[in-house]
């Protein structure tokens, strides 16, 4: 666990520039991959529907394209030495909420390749403490942010959920910083395996744990759940209540929207190389086209009933969906949500019975006038949780 400091997100500026340096080259390598692929079909000759020809293409052209790709990895090594020499004069110095923001957004973006390329622009994973020297309690809340965010951005318009419950309800607040960009499932182990080392190490008898997810972040509790209890880690039989802001727990549609683009583009061998542009989605977003959880879900359409993954046993889970408009009553309002997540899919109704996790009806909420990201910080949203969290706590605002 970690206190919030801008040079937390690793190596500073001069991270930074050699993080860029290295996606950049890797952007220019894969364009040219994406270009000799479309010269190779077009001179091969193919039917408009034909099978494409595999592999690099012959002769001259093959070996141009060979040398832009040697020039093109021999510059990043350059820059990465040269960037690896500013060191002194650089420093680690960060850039505050502003460069925390942009690495998120494109952690979760390509989040995934950075961390396979062993990018310092990769987000590594870490619960961290906004308020230091607070004296720990009983209760711990730990709250997990959305895709392309990260946990400072629990504070918006001057509200942060967890600052707030510390002092109406008594929990000690810990956000997680992950990288979004990767594959939910492997958010998921490594967050089980962050709580059982948290509470290991907590210095007072643990009462109570809540987690509240945004977005994405409730499919990464939810995982992650999965996994503790597939291990027997320590900390899943004191998870006592789950809450879900806005959670796609049934896929976003324009991740779904992403997937078809992505086949139009394939279907001919002139076009097909073109659908490498929607790869650069990253296996995190890829996942949220169906809400995949686990590694059993990924390369599916859709989970089907036998592989649903329940809400875990024994603990109190909520819902809080949002509406852009005044009620659920009109097509456009449910469809489309809180402008990024359906109200089935938040409440996790999409499917039909069959497929529904189950929520109790009183244990879900839909707020009108609200957009995805209004559900961090509206007063309606933090009355709701109050009394959830705090049953003393009255009933929903407004």
């Amino acid at each position: 666990m970690t206190q919030t400091k801008p040079t937390d997100l690793r190596g500073g500026l001069q991270g930074d520039l050699r993080g860029v340096s290295r996606l950049t080259i890797d952007a220019i390598t894969g364009v040219t991959d994406l270009v000799e692929a479309m010269h190779r079909n077009i001179a091969s000759g193919s039917s408009l529907l034909g099978r494409p020809p595999e592999g690099p293409a012959s002769g001259i052209s093959g070996l141009v394209y060979s040398s832009v790709r040697g020039v093109t990895r021999l510059v990043g090594k350059s820059l990465d030495l040269a960037l690896r020499s500013l060191v002194p004069a650089l420093g680690e110095t960060g850039m505050g909420p502003g460069r925390d923001a942009l690495l998120a957004a494109l952690n979760g973006v390509t989040g995934d390749h950075l961390a396979d390329s062993g990018n310092p622009l990769a987000i590594v994973m870490q619960l961290r403490e906004h308020v230091p020297v607070r004296a720990p309690t009983g209760k711990i809340l730990i709250l997990v942010h959305g895709l392309c965010m990260n946990d400072q951005q629990w504070l918006r318009s001057g509200h942060d959920h967890g600052e707030s419950l510390a002092r109406d309800a008594g929990y000690s607040p810990l956000y997680l910083s992950y990288n979004s960009g990767r594959h939910i499932s492997v958010n998921g182990r490594e967050f089980a395996w962050q709580l059982q080392a948290l509470v290991t190490r907590w210095p007072v008898p643990i009462d109570e744990l809540v987690v509240i997810g945004h977005s994405m972040g409730g499919l990464v509790a939810r995982s992650a759940c999965h996994y503790a209890a597939a291990d027997r880690l320590a900390w899943l039989p004191l998870l006592s209540k789950m809450v879900f802001l806005g959670t796609p727990h049934h896929g976003a549609p324009l991740e779904q929207a992403g997937s078809v683009i992505d086949f139009l583009l394939g279907a001919t061998p002139y076009s097909a190389p073109l659908a490498r542009i929607g790869l650069v989605r990253s296996a995190g977003i890829q996942d949220l086209r169906h809400g995949n959880l686990i590694d059993e879900h990924l390369g599916r359409k859709r989970p089907n009933a036998s592989q649903q993954v329940s809400l875990p046993a024994g603990v109190k889970c909520y819902a809080i969906a949002a509406v852009q408009g005044d009620s659920t009553q009109r097509v456009r309002n449910k469809v489309l949500g809180d402008g990024l997540v359906p109200v089935d899919s938040a409440l996790g109704q999409h499917l039909g019975a069959s497929h529904s996790l189950g929520f109790p009806p009183d244990n879900t909420c839909v707020l009108p006038h609200m957009n995805h990201f209004d559900l961090l910080s509206r007063d309606e949203v933090y009355q709701q949780l109050l009394t959830w969290l705090r049953p003393t706590a009255g009933a929903v605002a407004g």
